[in-house]
């Protein structure tokens, strides 16, 4: 059970104002080690600069974060992060995509190879190792973004609406895969979507933010067995109350 796990972040009274606008309002939450948490709320609620202010792109008003009980620090702590738009970099394979992340980081030379090939295994693409970007599908090019999150093994992992641009189809097979690759490597993950369906699909916790300024309006657990069926009573019953909570104010 996620309660009986340590702390991996910690967020104490994160606020965020751009100028006069004021968009985060004293947001307090933790998030424990291995948990995959979703974070869903309004259009243009501020989500996006949520994820943003906890990776310290934007620097917060006032509050800390906090990870593994330290301010977070991305030259001491191992974090990645996946957008809605493409990441991958056209000059380079598959294969050197993936392994990118892993020379940045400066991991011995048979040590990519092994996890880079390892990846690659796991999201499908071993018959795309030697393809530029240019030649891979929407959905191909979201699995290298994964497998080069994944590869370099970050003790937590963020993610923006990273398959709002994919139909239905696609967004479930690559959803099956990230939850895969999460149940083996046991990452801390904090994913951002509009989309209710997919918060219920993918989290064992959802927290639904409010309009501007933003708050957290609430939080939901999500024990539901897994593999997760969109069609059984109990997911359909807390993807409504999901709903109502983002629409009723």
């Amino acid at each position: 059970m996620a309660s009986e796990k340590k702390n991996k972040v910690q967020v104490r009274n994160m606020t965020k104002y751009f100028g006069e606008l004021h968009v985060l309002d004293d947001v307090s939450f933790d998030v424990k080690e291995g948990e995959f948490l979703c974070i869903v709320g309004p259009t243009g609620c501020g989500k996006t600069t949520f994820l943003n202010s906890l990776t310290h792109i934007y620097d917060i008003t006032s509050g800390e974060i906090l990870v593994n009980d330290q301010p977070v620090d991305l030259k001491k702590h191992n974090v990645a992060y996946i957008l809605q738009e493409q990441s991958v970099m056209p000059w380079l394979k598959v294969a050197e995509n993936i392994r990118f992340g892993l020379e940045i980081k400066g991991f011995p030379k048979d040590e990519i190879e092994q996890k880079a090939e390892a990846m690659i295994k796991l999201v499908g693409l071993e018959d795309f190792r030697d393809y530029y970007p240019a030649k891979l599908s929407a959905s191909m090019l979201q699995r290298v973004s994964i497998a080069r999150a994944f590869a370099t093994e970050p003790e937590l992992l963020l993610m923006d609406e990273p398959y709002g641009q994919l139909d239905g189809y696609l967004r479930f097979q690559l959803e099956d895969e990230l939850i895969k690759i999460w149940q083996q490597t046991k990452t801390t993950v904090i994913f951002i979507t509009h989309n209710i369906e997919e918060a219920v699909y993918l989290g064992e916790r959802i927290l639904i933010l409010t309009n501007k300024p933003t708050t957290i309006k609430e939080e939901v657990v999500n024990e539901l067995p897994r593999p997760r069926d969109i069609a059984s009573p109990e997911f359909v019953k807390i993807r409504n109350y999901i709903t109502e909570l983002i629409r009723w104010w």
